[in-house]
This record gives structure tokens, sequence and C-alpha cells, in this order.
């Protein structure tokens, strides 16, 4: 039986066990993803236990995702550079590692959107936070050779970000920080805005990171990583302007597939992990979505 599960604390109101179980089902393999609440003082124990317990592995998730760092064999390239793990692998040699699927996971999310890659690289990205989601998006944007600027509540915070993936990336002059004031000034320059802070999440959805009297223009792209609700206030304000905008649902699912396929080496059902989360309707333009 494939073992695998996701550490965190808390964990009862993850979705993943839903998407993660439906592949196993879908794929025909005796498998089962198990939620595992671990508290802080007890992380390294967790970690380590996967190994006695017959894992393949776990996701992990806040407050986690640094603290499980030293107890891993090793890392993978991006791992290291995001500074967070949010998988890990038992290999059939036992050794323990860890790897980051949110970059990977966002960027092919956006690859299915059919989005084209030339206005990104001409007009830039704007990172609305500075923690670790908004360190994996910037990653992997940067990859691409995206120009991104990053703007958070307290600048040092974003600068911090990019002086920690600067010598990760190819191009280091790609990542800018700003103070959060600057956003009038960068907003309408950028072609795709990404909202990484909790800002207009459950139970806050009417709440919202862009001031009501600044212009989301009709071109510009929105990806909003919040997915409860499905709609968020953010979204709701690109689409009255004529905008694509889209929901982090699919970055769940995507980053999730790619976990599922390093532990079990097969392909990941993605429609039947789709199906699982029943988004009430993943098309970019929907209002729903």
């Amino acid at each position: 039986m494939i073992l695998v599960g996701l550490i965190g604390w808390p964990v009862g109101h993850s979705r993943s066990p839903l998407m993660h179980n439906a592949a196993f089902r879908a794929a025909g393999l005796d498998g089962y993803y198990a939620l595992l609440p671990v508290p802080p003082q007890r992380v390294g124990e967790a970690v380590l236990g996967l190994r006695a317990l017959g894992f393949r592995g776990a996701n992990v998730t806040v407050p986690h995702k640094q603290a499980v760092i030293p107890y891993l064999d090793s890392l993978t390239a991006e791992a290291r550079a995001i500074g967070a793990v949010n998988t890990m692998v038992v290999d059939e040699q036992g050794t323990l590692w860890g790897t980051n699927t949110d970059a990977p996971g966002f960027m092919r999310d956006l690859e299915t959107k059919g989005l084209s890659f030339r206005p990104l690289r001409e007009r830039g990205a704007l990172i609305l936070g500075a923690g670790g989601s908004a360190r994996a998006v910037a990653y992997a944007l940067a990859m691409r050779q995206v120009p991104i600027h990053i703007l958070a509540r307290r600048v040092e915070q974003a600068q911090t970000l990019v002086a920690s993936l600067a010598p990760h990336i190819p191009q280091p002059g790609l990542l800018q920080p700003h103070p959060w004031d600057e956003l009038p000034r960068w907003g309408p320059r950028v072609q795709l805005i990404v909202h990484c802070t909790p800002v207009g999440m459950h139970p806050h959805e009417e709440a919202s990171p862009w001031p009501q009297d600044l212009p989301i223009l009709p071109h510009q792209w929105v990806y909003d990583l919040i997915y409860n609700p499905p709609r968020t206030r953010l979204m709701a304000q690109a689409q009255e302007a004529g905008a694509r905008a889209w929901n982090g649902l699919g970055m769940l699912v995507y980053q999730g597939a790619l976990a599922w396929e390093q532990w079990t080496g097969q392909p990941a059902p993605v429609e039947a992990m789709w199906a699982a989360l029943n988004p009430p309707n993943d098309s970019p333009e929907s209002p729903q979505g």
C-alpha cells in the first residue's frame, strides 16, 4: 500500500485528501492519503517517523514548511531556492528528500490557461505579498525571465525575499522590491498581477488588496492564490474591468499532481483530481471561476 499524507498544524481544513485519494482510485492504485496533524514541537519526530511507518512521503503545510528541512537528507534546487519544502519523498533507498512543487504547480496552471509568455516578459508581473507563497511564485516567474515587482506592507520583507532568491536565479536584476504604497505606480504597468496574501479569504470575502479607485486594465491577468471563496473580491474587480482572472485552485491541483507523481512514479490523473475538488467552474473568464 502507498501511504502518504499531509503534515501541518492544523490540517483539518485541507482539501488535499479529496484529490489525492481520488487520484489513487482513478489510477487503480492501493494508496491512501492521510491527514497528519503535528504540533510544532514534534516536527522532527514526525518527519523521521515517515520511514519507520512505511510512508512514501508527505506534503507539508504551514507552519512546518521550513521546520522540516533540518530533518531531511537532501533538498532539490527548487526547495533550496525557495527556502521551503511542501513535499517530502522517501525513495527506494530510504533517502528522505524534500522538494517544492508550488513553483512548478503555479507555472503549470498558467500554461494550461494558454497564456503567452511574450507579454509577460515585456511588461512583467506584480506580486502582492512577500511570504512563502510569494517566494514560490517569484522563483517560478524569474526562472522564465519575467521581470517581477514585489510589494509588501513591510518593504524589508520584500527586500529579504529578493536577496534570498537572487543567488538562485540566472538574472537577479529581474526581482525588484517595493513598499506597498507604490501599488498605484506599478499596478497599471504590468501584465500579470499575483495576489499572495490572505486578504479576501473566507470568512472575509468582501476584502480586497486592490484599492477600488485604482483601475485594473482589460489586457491584464489577475491570479489570486485564494480559492475559498472561489471568486474573490479581487477577481470580481478584475472581471468587472474586462480583465481575465483566476483563483488558486489550479495551483493547488497541479502542485498536488506533481507531488503524487513523485510518490507513485506514474502520471497523475489530473482530471480526477479536479473533479474531486468539484470547482464550480474553472474557466478563466467565468464570473464564478
